[in-house]
């Protein structure tokens, strides 16, 4: 199945300059580092200890603290990180990391990623969440590298896709060194690709650092000043309208109520702002550093990486992907920061983290618009009892300190 893959992966190299051209045009490739999709490099060759892969934004942000770990560990020297796309780049420059550097994942072509593999001479690899390439893998593999996946997520769907060719399946994940499960579910479905090694240390979303940019911060909750907010975080497409309709509910009992969006694609922005303004509703985007108007709606967030500053300006938070079928997204980060969560019926990707939110009372389902508007009118004004942030923050502690146990058995 090998050879079939790789006549699939060699065709996709050969189609890629058009690919690449029109997802430059969209803004979803750097020009000026596509190269590093084909294993070239303007950077400095130097041997990394650690390699960890990151396919985007979010599966970067849950390995931040783990990284800020490594790089206090006097045995490792250098660490890289590559990530798939442009907003996770963005984000990496943000962090200022010591002894990280950044590239793009490569494509998972045989020849390219032996170049890869060869320039770098990674140590160690982690793979992070779902991210499996098959010929990334075996060549770590002939190459006798460790071989983790971290924070492992596997769904029924990518499951059921996989056992289209179990023996492929088997090929591949026979070849992980040790596998991190972040869910049950994903437990269940690696035990059944027969992966020799697994571990359950838990999903690196419950942990979460504190946000250290405290004069961003106060300028920010000085903007907002006197007025009452709300978020609607990670939308998908159709979820703004719904979010505007039920901030015009809103708005006729709180005068001063600004509802905050924070979209799950930041380039869907101009859209957003066309559909809210059909509404009638009066929209800032965070990036035109404006002042907030007393005709102001909705504020647009715009830009990746600032969440955390919005949800402590919030006590209650909607998060999207839940009203589509998409699945749902992430609700960790807005409930560790003292958020109640809102969120719709279609949340299959994160049904253990959504149960263990409503046993604590921290959540509620629902895409009714009139109870929704009941649930944010009552929690506006009230934070999530301490009692429960701080278990969720124990959760997280212990966590991290599972995966870096585990990481450290594989550190010579």
């Amino acid at each position: 199945m090998y050879f079939f893959y790789n006549i699939v992966a060699n065709l996709i190299v050969i189609i890629s300059p058009v690919i690449i051209f029109f997802r430059v045009i969209k803004g979803k490739e750097d020009i000026k580092r596509v190269q590093e999709k084909f294993s070239i490099y303007s950077q400095k060759k130097n041997k990394k200890k650690i390699w960890l892969h990151a396919a985007s934004v979010g599966e970067l942000m849950s390995i931040v603290p783990i990284i800020r770990k490594l790089e206090k560990n006097k045995k490792i020297n250098n660490i890289l990180l590559t990530t798939s796309t442009t907003s996770s780049a963005k984000i990496f420059k943000k962090l200022r990391l010591k002894k990280t550097s950044h590239v793009y994942f490569p494509l998972d072509n045989n020849y390219i990623v032996k170049k890869f593999i060869k320039y770098w001479q990674p140590e160690l690899a982690i793979f992070i969440d779902s991210e499996i390439w098959p010929n990334m893998i075996k060549n770590l593999h002939l190459k006798n590298i460790p071989i983790i996946i971290m924070n492992a997520r596997i769904t029924e769907r990518s499951f059921n896709r996989w056992q289209i060719f179990p023996n492929f399946a088997n090929q591949v994940f026979n070849k992980i060194s040790l596998a991190l499960p972040q869910n049950l579910e994903t437990l269940k479905y690696l035990k059944l690709l027969k992966v020799k090694n697994i571990e359950v240390a838990g999903n690196l979303k419950y942990f979460g650092e504190k946000n250290n940019q405290d004069h961003a911060n106060k300028l920010l909750k000085d903007k907002f000043k006197n007025i009452k907010v709300w978020c609607a975080a990670s939308t998908h497409n159709t979820e703004e309208i719904l979010v505007g309709k039920l901030h015009k509910n809103l708005k006729k009992k709180e005068k001063k109520l600004i509802t905050i969006i924070i979209p799950r694609h930041i380039n869907r922005a101009g859209k957003i702002i066309d559909e809210l303004n059909i509404l009638g509703l009066k929209t800032i985007a965070h990036s035109s550093k404006k002042e907030i108007q007393k005709d102001t709606d909705i504020y647009l967030v715009d830009s990746y990486g600032e969440s955390s500053k919005f949800y402590d300006l919030s006590n209650v938070t909607f998060v999207g992907g839940s009203i589509v079928k998409h699945g749902g997204q992430n609700p960790l980060e807005p409930a560790r920061l003292g958020n109640y969560i809102l969120n719709g019926p279609n949340v299959r990707n994160f049904r253990e983290i959504y149960t263990f939110l409503n046993k604590l009372k921290m959540s509620s389902p629902t895409s009714n618009i009139s109870t929704m508007e009941k649930i944010i009118l009552k929690k506006l004004d009230t934070k999530n009892a301490n009692q429960n942030i701080e278990k969720i923050i124990k959760i997280g502690n212990d966590i991290l300190e599972k995966n870096l146990f585990y990481i450290n058995k594989y550190l010579i």
